[in-house]
């Protein structure tokens, strides 16, 4: 009941800022409005490192003249403080330049039924605990082998908070949700040579975290897998991506399908829209209403609703990813994507990560990418790589001080195969994915 009161107390304020913003000669306005808490603990070695209790709010409003924009934002949420905010971006408008393409969404894609998604499960968790967590976390990896010589550390964070968003064409809505995580990252050493690795859990429910002690032991684990790594030669060889990973290919194909790079004409998909770019058994959709889930919204950043897409059906390209800006640049529709993407899957095949493995036979498995060496415009791709050599579907050994390199339009043509081994941790779930060539650069 108070989490109800408090979301209905935050909608008058929007709607006070609102009418504010057409007292002040604002032919259109929006404004959002997010409150938040958190507890974060982190210790390291078996000692207490930091305790932090976050409270922040902030406020952000847009106000139109005509064809004018103006923004303006607060972290005072006083009557005064939001007046002033207010005059503030009426201020900016009226001295910018007017953008025939500026304004609110069409209303009739307004999100009207605000349903439920489950996204609020507040863990009532006092610092005493989260510590105890964290060390049994800690603790768990560095008990897992003696070849664990130093830790950077366990940490818990839970986070609760309500957005609430409105315009001034009849929309305004707030919810609540929760984050809550657990990670632990640590060193081992072989015969001088030191490596690290990591695990981390996150969820809207607590309940729905893996076990602290589970959490440790897969990083001592990682850890101990990358000791008495090697580089490679320089060829061309097939490449798996884990899951941990794969969903950086996904990354670079949502930047590329995604409003202002197809306005500024810098993607290496300008007017793919129903062309084959995947082999036809990809298939990449979209499902924002998924009940708890990471990425669920009903409404995107503009208020526009949100709904089932398909991205990507028998590998060809179905949509662009359209906020209202951009749809009006390109001449067409949002597609409510203004913000981005929510829970974006990609369709399983029937092979676990061993299996993919043997399809391979003998090629590089990728746990780990580094560099931001992704070209948008023209799609080629580079960048350092971690992960292990396979020869008959065996692991033999651990690689690094490789880099890994393509053109993703190629590298998407070629994926051979995606595994069923999801990873449900972040807004894209895919599992591992297997490329069937790619250049590696190594000694």
């Amino acid at each position: 009941m108070q989490i109800k009161q408090e979301i209905t107390q935050l909608e008058a304020t929007i709607h006070d800022l609102l009418q504010e913003a057409q007292t002040q000669g604002a032919s259109a306005a929006s404004a959002g409005l997010s409150v938040d808490t958190g507890l974060s603990v982190n210790v390291r070695l078996g000692e207490v490192e930091t305790i932090e209790h976050h409270c922040s709010q902030g406020l952000g409003v847009t106000v139109y003249f005509g064809q004018q924009k103006g923004s303006a934002s607060s972290t005072d949420l006083s009557a005064n403080s939001i007046k002033e905010t207010v005059t503030a971006a009426c201020n900016i408008a009226r001295y910018a330049s007017e953008d025939p393409y500026a304004g609110l969404p069409d209303k009739d894609r307004l999100a009207t039924d605000c349903k439920d998604l489950d996204l609020y499960h507040p863990w009532e968790l006092e610092a005493e605990q989260a510590i105890d967590l964290a060390l049994s976390c800690e603790q768990s990896a560095r008990d897992y082998d003696a070849e664990i010589s130093n830790s950077e550390g366990a940490s818990v964070d839970t986070f609760q908070g309500i957005h609430v968003f409105g315009n001034s064409i009849g929309f305004l809505q707030g919810y609540a949700s929760t984050r809550h995580s657990m990670s632990c990252s640590v060193l081992g050493e072989r015969d001088g040579n030191m490596e690290r690795d990591y695990w981390y859990s996150v969820a809207r429910d607590r309940n729905n975290l893996e076990d602290a002690a589970e959490i440790g032991t897969k990083a001592a684990e990682r850890t101990i897998q990358r000791l008495g790594a090697r580089s490679l030669s320089t060829r061309k060889t097939p490449v798996l991506y884990s899951p941990e990973v794969s969903g950086s290919l996904i990354g670079s194909l949502l930047g590329a399908i995604s409003g202002g790079s197809l306005y500024r004409k810098s993607s290496f998909l300008l007017d793919s829209l129903e062309q084959q770019i995947f082999p036809d058994f990809m298939h990449i959709y979209e499902q924002p209403h998924l009940l708890g889930a990471l990425g669920s919204a009903i409404y995107d950043a503009e208020g526009v609703a949100t709904q089932a897409h398909e991205i990507i059906q028998d590998g060809v390209l179905k949509t662009y990813l359209l906020g209202s800006y951009s749809a009006r640049k390109l001449g067409l529709e949002s597609t409510g994507h203004a913000g981005g993407v929510h829970n974006l899957c990609v369709q399983a095949g029937d092979q676990n990560l061993a299996q993919l493995l043997q399809t391979m036979g003998t090629g590089l498995l990728v746990t780990e990418l580094m560099g931001q060496g992704v070209n948008p415009v023209t799609g080629d791709y580079s960048r350092g790589a971690a992960g292990f050599w396979v020869e008959n579907g065996i692991i033999q050994y651990p690689v690094q001080e490789i880099t890994i390199a393509g053109n993703l339009k190629d590298m998407y043509k070629n994926i051979v195969a995606v595994g069923n081994d999801i990873d449900y941790r972040g807004n894209v779930r895919i599992g591992s994915v297997l490329i069937e060539e790619m250049a590696i650069a190594g000694e």
